[in-house]
């Protein structure tokens, strides 16, 4: 005897939505992968920021040691001046690019978490629909009944400070 249509289609439409969650699950495998490199990658940029601030401090100390040398030369002084503008606008546009590459990058990563938490939302979703439908057709499950979720991971957040301009500048006088 020939299974009935609606049984069929029931069993076809759980496969579907079978399919659908595994196509999540490798989704939500891959952002994470995705949203681990993004942290290994800020890590990065904030150690690659802090190894320029440190140069950059030693740069201004420098700066005002040649400075408060050359004080008695007017010549040098015009070119130790000429010097630290430069420094000052390299340090401004570091800083700036600096910044807007980790601001970038935690938007990034925001976007990452929402979307995984809507993928679990509806992973969610389509799971309980799953087992209403079981139960609509009385049909086997075909998930284990100690169905074991993976443990929602909390990124944990650092909170980068942003280097105020101010910080290690020279005094013209």
């Amino acid at each position: 005897m020939p299974p009935s249509a609606p049984r069929t289609r029931a069993a076809a439409a759980l496969r579907m939505k079978q399919i659908a969650l595994d196509n999540q699950d490798h989704t939500i495998r891959r952002l994470r992968a995705q949203l681990a490199i993004e942290r290994r990658g800020l890590a990065a940029t904030k150690k690659e920021l802090e190894e320029m601030q440190v140069a950059l401090e030693a740069s201004h100390k420098v700066i005002a040691g040649l400075t408060e040398i050359g004080l008695s030369m007017s010549k040098k002084i015009e070119n130790m001046k000429v010097k630290k503008h430069l420094v000052r606008a390299n340090h401004v546009e570091c800083h700036q690019k600096f910044q807007a590459r980790i601001h970038e990058t935690e938007d990034s990563m925001q976007a990452q978490h929402l979307l995984i938490e809507a993928l679990v939302d509806e992973k969610d979703s389509l799971l309980q629909t799953i087992h209403g439908l079981q139960e609509a057709n009385n049909a086997p499950a075909p998930f284990d009944d100690d169905w074991e979720e993976e443990p929602e991971e909390e990124p944990e957040e650092e909170e980068i400070e942003d280097i105020p301009l101010g910080e290690g500048e020279i005094d013209d006088e």
